[in-house]
């Protein structure tokens, strides 16, 4: 019983527990082999109420907090379903338009979002861009009540299944001011690139999305013009942490798969507990991962009280992710050869494992953000 949940965070834990288990695990490597997950879960996760469970109940959400996202995050990366790409429509793409978007913008996709009928994505990386989100190229330019937009965005998840593009654009190409335009996926001049082969997280639609000359009603800018990048990093202390949670999450998860394997695995005449080494460098990794979870949990509770800042978001990330790694290995590692065969979870778990260093702003990003603070 952690101390920064409530009892109604724990009941949340309960439905999305058995809802996981019943509606993904049996079907996560048919989605991993297909590299998309059918449009149909997202609808059975939205009428059990999973999705965007922070949005106001006027908006059809549950009017939650982070520690229900927290949990629908963490019970995901439990199984090693990370590649559901749930939170970032539910934590990144719904809180964007309650947090910067117009009340018909609000009531026009809210619902829809909240009921898995519309799939959002954000579309910010683009080719050779990376981190460095001032230099990106799509543009967007205004003529009369419209924008229209012209560009490419790469490694985009969801690309595939998305209905609605929350797009980083600029309107004058020369400037480093980004402004956020939502497109439907319907509109003339927007297409879908083929699915992205990843090492990794293989049951998620990641794709590339083209915008050819996309007329979009001005109505559909998402907040002010040229505050776009304030809009962004305001929101990616959370976005962080998520990954700092998922990261703990996911350790533990395999800290205890592993223990049973090792109890069971026999060599020599013993098995592998039995070691000396196996029992350090599980104790070992037992100490990190409890000190992992103290610091992340007090992030969470920090997220749930609006004082999480960028610079504590960003150690979330560095910390979560870089020692996620660190002890898959060794996790792996104790596997022995079976470790290194696709049917077994740490496997899978240990290659998914590898982008939490890269995505949401890289290792060496974050220890940039946090040198600014010292």
């Amino acid at each position: 019983m952690r101390s920064v949940f409530r009892e109604d965070h724990h009941m949340f834990r309960e439905m999305a527990r058995r809802f996981i288990e019943n509606e993904i695990v049996p079907h996560l490597a048919e989605w991993e082999h297909a590299g998309i997950v059918p449009k149909s879960l997202w609808r059975k996760a939205g009428e059990v109420g999973l999705l965007c469970s922070t949005v106001p109940e006027e908006y059809g959400g549950a009017g939650g907090d982070f520690g229900h996202s927290a949990v629908m995050i963490e019970e995901l990366a439990r199984v090693n379903a990370t590649a559901i790409g749930f939170t970032t429509h539910s934590e990144i793409v719904a809180p964007y338009i309650v947090a910067y978007g117009s009340e018909q913008q609000k009531r026009k996709w809210l619902p829809k979002m909240v009921s898995g009928e519309t799939i959002g994505v954000i579309a910010m990386s683009e080719p050779g861009v990376g981190s460095d989100l001032r230099s990106m190229r799509t543009s967007a330019r205004r003529e009369g009540d419209e924008y229209v937009v012209n560009g490419q965005k790469t490694f985009i998840t969801n690309g595939g299944n998305a209905d609605l593009i929350v797009t980083a654009t600029k309107l004058d190409p020369t400037a480093k001011e980004l402004t956020l335009i939502c497109v439907e996926a319907d509109s003339p001049g927007f297409s879908k690139g083929k699915l992205l082969e990843k090492i990794g997280l293989k049951g998620q639609d990641t794709s590339e999305l083209f915008f050819d000359e996309v007329r979009v009603p001005v109505e559909h800018r998402l907040g002010e013009e040229n505050k776009g990048f304030s809009y962004l990093t305001h929101q990616l202390a959370w976005e962080r942490t998520i990954i700092g949670l998922r990261a703990a999450a996911c350790i533990e998860a395999l800290l205890d798969d592993t223990l049973e394997y090792v109890r069971e695995r026999k060599v020599f005449g013993k098995t592998v507990f039995d070691f000396q080494n196996t029992k350090f460098k599980l104790a070992e990794c037992k100490a990190q991962a409890t000190m992992l979870r103290v610091f992340v949990d007090d992030c969470l509770a920090k997220a749930m009280r609006g004082e999480l800042s960028a610079e504590v978001g960003a150690m979330c990330k560095l910390l979560g992710s870089e020692m996620q790694g660190k002890i898959l290995d060794e996790l792996l590692q104790l596997h022995g050869g079976y470790g290194f065969m696709s049917e077994y979870k740490i496997s899978r778990a240990w290659v998914d494992a590898r982008v939490a260093r890269i995505y949401g702003g890289t290792s060496e990003i974050m220890k940039e953000i946090i040198a600014r603070s010292l």
